[in-house]
């Protein structure tokens, strides 16, 4: 019964080694067989994918045969459309349509008649294209007699702008925080771009005017750099150059607290739906969606427009943290009304308009040469200098930022398209199997020596 037993082990041992030889060798052809691996690529998101078919087929359709395009619950670009053959369209380019009334053409002229009414300061409206409306909003600090004349204005234009009245107070959430100061104010640095010679930090332009010198501490003992270029009212930005020129290490990266960061791979536009963080030296980092686009704000200091409105709360101190979506950077703060208690309203100055006025470009990964030393106070910020550091962690700073090309040995052992996994397999069963082997001679040597040991006796 031992012997039988030892022979069905045996016998085992020996299918298992050869069923690994099999395995390995065919995992080592279909490793060979792949394609290499690429570099790695800038992460996309549903919502970013979703959000440039939308805009592709807007921009191809024309504005009055659209009015605008959103991501729905599932990620998927929705596309309003003003009759049944533009809706046939955008079906067939795998988008969903939904018919509406009014289309762009008659939503933008309408937020003209707006602009050009008697400017009401606390007022703000948007594009809704969810709705198919212009949504007029005044907060509570606007008079009713002056909330009266408005609505007269928009009875005038037509039953599709919805007035509603907000609680709060439409501020530039400027003052009371780290981590750049000025005698201007406080503000949280947005994304560090460059123009091919010197680095700065893109941030609001209420922050400060021209001429506005930035320090890291309370003190002012550190200084940062001086504002060189912006706009305000109008549009919402400036640029900070940097008082070395360079903006240190690890400029590609956003902190967003307990020592972790998002790491930026370039910029994008927005879509009315899409999931969005802002981080900021207040309160930290945050997370909303996108709920109207083309934003128009009467500030006390003046009006804005072109703004992107969302459902992410901010807080005094935040003005020019970083919008981001999965690593695309997408504007920095300007304003709203609430805060992160009770929620509200937060407007951002879209990033590529900024950067295109300005003459910049991002500061993204994968630039060579970031140069070292930097001058901006640590855990903060946009790339090394940006944002708050201080913050809930959320879905986008799960872990540390590491090397792009970083890739751990497990998961370069892992990889299908690698021989490495396939090699071991192979060298695993011929180890087993010249054991098995050699076992079983053993065990035959053996046995012989006691059967001749016991004839010879």
């Amino acid at each position: 019964m031992r012997h039988a037993r030892r022979r069905i082990v045996r016998r085992a041992a020996r299918l298992a080694a050869v069923g690994g030889l099999l395995l390995g060798g065919t995992m080592v052809t279909r490793a060979v067989a792949s394609e290499p691996p690429g570099p790695s690529a800038a992460p996309n998101t549903l919502a970013q994918t979703a959000s440039g078919a939308g805009a592709g087929l807007v921009a191809r359709l024309g504005g009055d045969r659209t009015a605008g395009h959103w991501v729905d619950a599932d990620g998927r670009p929705v596309v309003a459309v003003t009759d049944g053959s533009t809706a046939e369209a955008v079906r067939r380019a795998g988008a969903t349509a939904k018919v509406v009334r009014h289309s762009m053409t008659e939503l933008r002229s309408a937020a003209a008649t707006l602009r050009s009414a008697p400017r009401v300061p606390g007022t703000a409206w948007a594009l809704d294209y969810r709705s198919n409306e212009v949504v007029v909003r005044g907060d509570r600090t606007v008079s009713g007699a002056d909330w009266s004349r408005l609505t007269g204005v928009a009875e005038g234009i037509g039953a599709f702008v919805r007035m509603e009245r907000t609680e709060g107070v439409f501020t530039t959430r400027l003052n009371g925080a780290e981590p750049i100061l000025s005698t201007a104010g406080r503000c949280s640095a947005g994304f560090n771009v460059t123009d091919g010679t010197s680095d700065f930090i893109l941030t609001a332009g209420h922050c400060g005017p021209t001429g506005s010198v930035w320090f890291g501490d309370g003190e002012g003992d550190r200084q940062i750099g001086r504002t060189v270029a912006g706009s305000f009212p109008g549009d919402d930005f400036s640029l900070v150059e940097y008082a070395g020129g360079r903006a240190g290490d690890a400029a590609d990266v956003v902190a967003v607290g307990g020592g972790k960061g998002v790491r930026i791979t370039g910029t994008g536009e927005p879509a009315v739906g899409q999931r969005v963080f802002r981080s900021g030296s207040t309160s930290g980092l945050r997370e909303g969606r996108v709920t109207a686009l083309e934003a128009t704000v009467n500030y006390p200091e003046g009006t804005v427009t072109g703004l992107i409105e969302t459902d992410v709360c901010a807080e005094p101190g935040d003005s020019g943290g970083p919008m981001f979506s999965e690593g695309v950077a997408l504007g920095v703060t300007s304003g709203g009304s609430g805060d992160c208690a009770k929620g509200g309203t937060t407007f951002f100055q879209p990033l590529p308009e900024a950067m295109a006025a300005l003459g910049v470009r991002l500061v993204a990964s994968g630039r060579d040469g970031a140069a070292a030393g930097t001058s901006a106070p640590p855990a903060t910020g946009a790339a090394g200098t940006g944002a708050s550091g201080a913050g809930a962690p959320g879905a986008e700073a799960s872990a540390p930022v590491t090397d792009a090309g970083g890739t751990p040995l497990l998961a370069r052992l892992t990889d299908r398209r690698n021989v490495g996994p396939g090699l071991l397999v192979v060298a695993g069963s011929l180890v087993a199997l010249v054991a098995t082997r050699w076992i079983r001679t053993e065990q035959d040597r053996k046995a012989y020596r006691r059967q001749y040991s016991a004839t010879w006796n």
